[in-house]
This record gives structure tokens, C-alpha cells and sequence, in this order.
């Protein structure tokens, strides 16, 4: 066998093994229930598309979400902004991490964070790193610019 012809048949093996797995449907599923966190079938696909024990890190305490404390947050934003979009605007995989820019838009029915906003929407900006295991998501880095949404509402 040549080495260009061992290149290519390992090339070939690689591919089929999966190592270059594409990851972005899989991710695509955390957005979807972003975007519609009332929808019992999309809470299901978030639960088949995350690990057991996948953590939301990013609330700026040291305290991580569990997968639980983190759908039972996403019925709490149902009922707050029956509006709510999160549409991604890049997605980018290296590896097992997918790294997604998004925007989130809303218009809370009640005060948010503590700020009435009489009415008012937000539109911001979002980043997320989800780290993947066995072709699920293990753990979602995010940084959401609530301050820029609190200041939207408030009419600043």
C-alpha cells in the first residue's frame, strides 16, 4: 500500500468512526427551547440532547444550574415573556465545543429582574461555549447582557 493510498483509507475510517461528528443539530435543540421554554416536547428533545448531569455555568455566583434547576428557570421565562427568541446568528464547532453568537429578544408581561417595563422589549446579545460528551451536551458556558436588557426596559 502506498502512503497516499494509507492516508486516504485512514482518512476514510476517521470519517465513518464519526470523530468529525456534527454537533450543531444537537446544540440547535438548547435554542429551540430558548425559544419556545413552554413547549413539553422541546423540554423532552433538551433532555435527550443533554447529559444527565449537564450543568448551566454563567450566573456569575459560582453556583451552576443542574438540568433541572435550569428547565424549572425556563418555565418561569414561559410565563414571563410568552415572546421569547433566542435565534442564532454563527455557530462554529472545534471538536467536541460548539461556540454559538445568538440574540435574545423579549417583552416581559410583568417586571423583570425588578424592572417594570411598562410594555417595553430588549434585544440582546449572547454568547454560549457548549462543550459536548458522547454527542451530547455536557456543560454550556454563556454570557447573556442582562444589563443591557434591563436598561432597554427601563428606558434607558
Amino acid at each position: 500500500m502506498t502512503f497516499k493510498a494509507f492516508i486516504a483509507s485512514a482518512t476514510l475510517a476517521t470519517l465513518a468512526s464519526g470523530a468529525f461528528a456534527d454537533d450543531t443539530a444537537t446544540v440547535t435543540t438548547f435554542y429551540d427551547l430558548l425559544s419556545n421554554p413552554g413547549s413539553q416536547d422541546l423540554v423532552a428533545e433538551f433532555q435527550d440532547a443533554t447529559s444527565e448531569d449537564w450543568i448551566s455555568v454563567g450566573d456569575y455566583s459560582g453556583n451552576d444550574k443542574t438540568r433541572d434547576a435550569f428547565l424549572g428557570q425556563m418555565g418561569g421565562f414561559a410565563q414571563l415573556m410568552p415572546d421569547l427568541n433566542w435565534e442564532i446568528q454563527d455557530m462554529h464547532q472545534d471538536g467536541n465545543t460548539v461556540i454559538v453568537r445568538s440574540r435574545a429578544t423579549g417583552t416581559p408581561v410583568a417586571p423583570f429582574f425588578g424592572v417594570d417595563g411598562e410594555g417595553r422589549s430588549f434585544d440582546i446579545l449572547t454568547i454560549d461555549i457548549h462543550e459536548l460528551e458522547d454527542g451530547l451536551i455536557a456543560r454550556t458556558y454563556h454570557v447573556e447582557d442582562w444589563a443591557g436588557a434591563l436598561q432597554q426596559l427601563a428606558g434607558n
